[in-house]
């Protein structure tokens, strides 16, 4: 697979737009871990190769076990290997990331609000969101993961 076009060379102001929500996410009060979680279980509904590679790798450095990336894609069979506030999160990714499907009813977001406050809650959608667009643009554009490059 090669890459189609580097959008990052074709429209820099829209990708350092881009940046700038990533970089309100990264300042929110949500802790990192929770998030590149999210980032990787939004990149594994979208099949995101890149985004894929590269949040796993995030998540590697920051300590968090390789057994808890196993299974995060059954991360509700896992038992209490996530907890309440991963959990919450990644229900609401889903959700949220499957919006088309799901119509994100009022059952899901009661459950999200039982876990996160309100500022919480727009700022992880607003991490599912951004995360959906990098996902868009990766796929769409062919951006090849660390791991396939040639060394």
């Amino acid at each position: 697979m090669s890459q189609r076009l580097d959008y990052n060379q074709l429209a820099p102001a829209g990708v350092k737009a881009l940046g700038a929500v990533y970089g309100y996410v990264a300042q929110s009060s949500l802790s990192t871990v929770l998030v590149d979680l999210v980032y990787l279980r939004v990149s594994q509904i979208n099949n995101c190769a890149y985004c894929l590679d590269m949040h796993t790798r995030d998540l590697l450095k920051k300590g968090v076990p390789v057994e808890k990336l196993a299974l995060l894609q059954a991360w509700r069979e896992a038992g209490d290997l996530f907890d309440a506030r991963e959990q919450a999160g990644l229900a609401w990714a889903e959700s949220v990331t499957r919006v088309t499907d799901t119509g994100v009813p009022d059952a899901d977001f009661q459950a999200a609000r039982r876990v996160f406050d309100e500022r919480e809650l727009v700022d992880l959608t607003i991490a599912i969101g951004v995360m959906n667009t990098y996902n868009r643009m990766a796929i769409s554009f062919r951006n090849t993961p660390q791991a396939a490059r040639p060394k």
